[in-house]
């Protein structure tokens, strides 16, 4: 029996373009904030709308990929796990905490009119609805970046061969 479950699933749209840094050990990790919109009926029957704002953090290939495509305002599709950091602040000395999500998956969503505020898509491609980006899974911080997870299309091969009919 599994120990425990930390998945997160978001839909919505990025509130500032991604920051990519690089660590000292080289690795790329990117930064941006990712809004979730819920409507609901108050008490009194009108229709409200709440926005919930989350911290997305990238790692590796992904990052760059995210660096590179992703553009305030546009939609995407968000999979990863929560993680909570600490720290002591340096003015106060009070001890910080913050919750992010650790993106493992990211899928742009939307045509060309919903890019946000860039105007950039695949180089050389005009006309595109829901590019998968297949990013590398991780043990964040540590593990090996460089190993990429196998493609769909040499697992539906795979599989052909496993099939009883």
């Amino acid at each position: 029996m599994a120990k425990g479950l930390n998945k997160v699933m978001l839909i919505g749209h990025l509130g500032n373009d991604p920051e990519l840094r690089t660590t000292s050990s080289g690795q790329s990790v990117a930064n941006f904030t990712l809004a979730t919109n819920e409507n609901f009926k108050d008490s009194n029957g009108n229709l409200q709308e709440r926005t919930e704002w989350h911290r997305i953090i990238t790692w590796g290939k992904l990052a760059e990929i995210c660096n590179q495509y992703l553009k305030k305002g546009r939609q995407v599709y968000i999979e990863g796990r929560l993680q909570t950091r600490s720290w002591d602040d340096a003015k106060s000395g009070e001890k910080k905490y913050t919750t992010e999500i650790v993106c493992s998956d990211m899928q742009m969503l939307g045509g060309q009119r919903d890019q946000g505020s860039g105007q950039g898509s695949y180089e050389g491609t005009q006309n595109y609805d829901r590019p998968q980006i297949n990013p590398v899974q991780h043990d964040y911080p540590q593990g090996n970046t460089s190993q990429t997870s196998p493609s769909s299309a040499s697992m539906l091969e795979n599989e052909k061969d496993d099939l009883p009919f």
